[in-house]
């Protein structure tokens, strides 16, 4: 056993392919499917559900749903819902997201995320936790009963050190993305053990998103990575994450071949399988693999399941 918690992210364009997704996955023999929020994609408990019904052991994550759109007891129902049809495999990952998409697709004013989070992450945990919640924040206010507490994980994402730390505080683990390595373990992993030690709590696990290939075409995993993540230096806030991890060429909104060769995990299966085993010696206790599909090669994604599968099973 290599010790590391093997996750894969379904990227699919809706909730058949995305159920569809799911099972590949654990018939793969993958620890954890992980679904994103964006826009309007499908609801991730409604995919989670009906996904439930056609697996048996798989863990589901979210990562993330964006929390101000919905009030943290509208988020439990989901949750509750899930974990009453697969008891103790949700991992919630919840995050505020960003100001270009909540305020320009909900209209809803991006104040103050980290404290909107930290009193969110109060609420959830209460809830899905004890089973019971009586919180008024600054910001939030919530009072329910459930009928028993849940198996749920309540995860966030985090970009930048307060965001960690507050991950290190609050949540059962902290979720990257498509941050380099050793920002991860220079920056990030001091974050999260600073905020348990202020909780007097052991430090949660880092959930490390990390594209992934199996192809020894460069060149064409660049141009992949370019059309799959090539858009997030153009976004504030992973812009100046870049550069503070010692890319400069972020702060133009480029995704330049340096960024692509630190970020992406590519090469073949052996190759894939060795470079990830590393990730422990970075800090990070789970992975959260994206797979990249390179221009014409659609079946780069079986094989990066596949060495996804066997590492998972080591």
């Amino acid at each position: 056993m290599n010790g590391l918690t093997i996750g894969v992210h379904i990227g699919q364009p809706n909730a058949v392919k995305l159920v569809e997704g799911i099972v590949a996955a654990e018939r793969a023999g993958i620890d954890c499917a992980w679904l994103t929020s964006g826009g309007v994609a499908a609801d991730p408990f409604a995919v989670l559900a009906a996904a439930a019904m056609k697996t048996e052991r798989i863990q589901f994550g979210t990562s993330i749903v964006p929390t101000f759109p919905r009030h943290p007891l509208a988020m439990v129902q989901g949750a509750v819902a899930v974990d009453a049809l697969a008891p103790g495999r949700l991992r919630l990952g919840v995050g505020p997201s960003h100001k270009p998409s909540v305020e320009g697709m909900f209209g809803i004013p991006f104040e103050r995320p980290l404290q909107h989070l930290r009193e969110y992450l109060q609420v959830l945990r209460a809830a899905l936790n004890d089973g019971k919640v009586d919180f008024d924040g600054e910001r939030l206010h919530a009072h329910a009963q459930l009928a028993a507490p849940t198996g749920v994980h309540v995860m966030a994402s985090a970009l930048r050190p307060n965001g960690f730390r507050v991950c290190g505080e609050l949540a059962d683990g902290a979720i990257s993305w498509v941050c380099p390595l050793p920002y991860l373990r220079d920056v990030a992993v001091p974050a999260i053990q600073a905020g348990a030690a202020k909780a007097g709590r052991s430090a949660p696990p880092l959930i490390a998103h990390v594209p992934v290939v199996v192809s020894e075409d460069g060149e064409a995993v660049r141009q992949g990575a370019a059309r799959q993540i090539g858009f997030y230096p153009r976004v504030p806030f992973y812009s100046q994450m870049f550069q503070d991890a010692g890319f400069p060429e972020a702060k133009e909104g480029e995704l330049s071949p340096r960024m692509v060769d630190a970020l992406v995990v590519w090469g073949s299966a052996v190759e894939v399988k060795e470079r990830l085993r590393a990730l422990p010696s970075f800090g990070a206790g789970e992975l959260l693999a994206m797979p990249i599909i390179p221009p014409g090669d659609p079946e780069s994604l079986d094989r990066t399941l596949a060495a996804l599968g066997e590492l998972a099973r080591e």
